[in-house]
């Protein structure tokens, strides 16, 4: 019998977790209706055009001939067979995908896309997310942490800075670096960004481990429990200054097409992609991005390739009815949905706000921010934004909700 699910705690009190996250890994695979699932972490969504061509035959061999792109910019397979599982860790390992087995669900790193090819923000983070994992894969106590906890790299325009990360790096002017940790905040140098972010994560565990309720994020610690940020970059030799916590920055995602002169932002329908699609996207690039909107930035690659992708059926261009929509598995995927929402969800008329579809009320994949809620209650019916919505009018009440201006909802 799988475990009794702990009680939902009251206002103010910590959650008891009396078990691991059961977040499915590359080498951890997930049961599910349509065969087994693996997600593979991707720090700040980066793929070589070798690596690219390993999923992409991953998927056509092992799965069901696509990839997945989750909201935080990794990658899933579905469709595995029962007894695959090394084959799959093989393929990733031999393709410089698996650089630590005990670390590989723990490599939640979300940067933003566009850093260093557009001009805009104030550092390169993509350098800083491939210096953090490789920090985190060194640290063997960093094993330990959830495999839902993460780290967000902000370059400074802040269109990842409010996608819910557990460590927040945001860059800013002069060489300077903001280290948000839920409630605290600390100014340090853009130097220290880095090991400041570890130092942070195995505060986190400290708190975590003396609280003894096995949180797996440390919004869930105790209020007596709230760990020693700043004794901890101290003990570290970090400088970091405690200042008032800021606003968020906050900029929408890049809109499908150009991304500066040298590389483009695609998004995949629903989320995602055929291998065929996969490899389109590779053809001609240095890099593979993807974004946690279930897009994917292609370094390398100028304007003039987007008519060719939009014939593979990728999303190019903002005045797609496509933009900004999303959904959850579904039928027949996943036992707990009560509906083909990813049916349901291709029969957008209009864009407009992001809108995301779910089979149950777990909404998993959910965008963060306002978006329009469409949740499946049965084969036939559906609320949107809690209003109750017949399947037949689903597309005319998801496109009026989709239009309403955000100080409405």
């Amino acid at each position: 019998m799988p475990p009794t699910p702990p009680p939902t705690p009251r206002p103010g009190e910590a959650r008891i977790r009396d078990r691991g996250d059961a977040c499915p890994g590359a080498l951890r695979l997930h049961p599910a209706d349509d065969g087994r699932l693996a997600r593979l972490r991707l720090p700040a969504g980066c793929l070589t055009v070798r690596q690219v061509e390993v999923l992409a035959r991953a998927a056509e061999t092992l799965g069901d001939g696509r990839i997945s792109i989750t909201s935080r910019g990794n990658a899933e397979l579905r469709g595995l067979g029962e007894g695959c599982g090394a084959e799959l860790a093989g393929l990733l390992a031999g393709a410089d995908l698996l650089p630590s087995p005990t670390h590989e669900r723990v490599r939640n790193i979300v940067a933003s896309p566009g850093a260093g090819l557009d001009g805009l923000g104030y550092a390169d983070v993509q350098l800083w997310a491939r210096a953090l994992d490789t920090a985190l894969c060194a640290e063997p106590r960093a094993a330990s942490l959830s495999g839902r906890f993460l780290f967000l790299l902000d370059d400074g325009r802040g269109d990842v800075a409010g996608l819910g990360g557990d460590v927040s790096l945001i860059a800013g002017p002069e060489g300077s670096a903001l280290l948000r940790l839920g409630s605290h905040a600390f100014r340090l140098a853009a130097a220290d960004a880095v090991r400041a972010a570890l130092t942070a994560a195995l505060a986190f565990l400290d708190a975590a481990e003396a609280a003894g309720n096995g949180a797996w994020r440390p919004r869930e610690l105790p209020d007596a429990h709230v760990p020693d940020w700043a004794g901890a970059l101290a003990r570290s030799g970090i400088t970091a200054e405690p200042v008032p916590v800021p606003p968020l920055p906050a900029s929408p995602p890049p809109a499908p097409g150009p991304l500066g002169a040298h590389a483009l932002h695609v998004l995949a329908p629903l989320g995602r992609l055929t291998a065929a699609q996969l490899r389109a996207l590779a053809d001609g690039a240095g890099e593979l991005r993807f974004t946690p909107w279930r897009g994917v930035v292609v370094v390398g690659a100028a304007a003039d390739r987007l008519p060719g992708l939009e014939t593979h059926g990728l999303v190019t261009r903002p005045d797609l009815p496509s933009v900004g929509v999303s959904g959850c598995t579904g039928r027949p995927g996943c036992a707990k949905s009560l509906a083909d929402v990813r049916a349901d969800a291709g029969l957008v008329h209009r864009g407009g706000l992001p809108v995301h579809y779910s089979g149950c009320e777990r909404r998993c994949g959910h965008p963060h921010g306002t978006w329009v809620d469409v949740l499946a209650t049965g084969d036939d019916t559906y609320l949107v934004d809690g209003v109750p919505t017949p399947r037949t009018s689903l597309p005319e009440a998801v496109t009026t909700a989709r239009s309403l201006p955000t100080h409405t909802r």
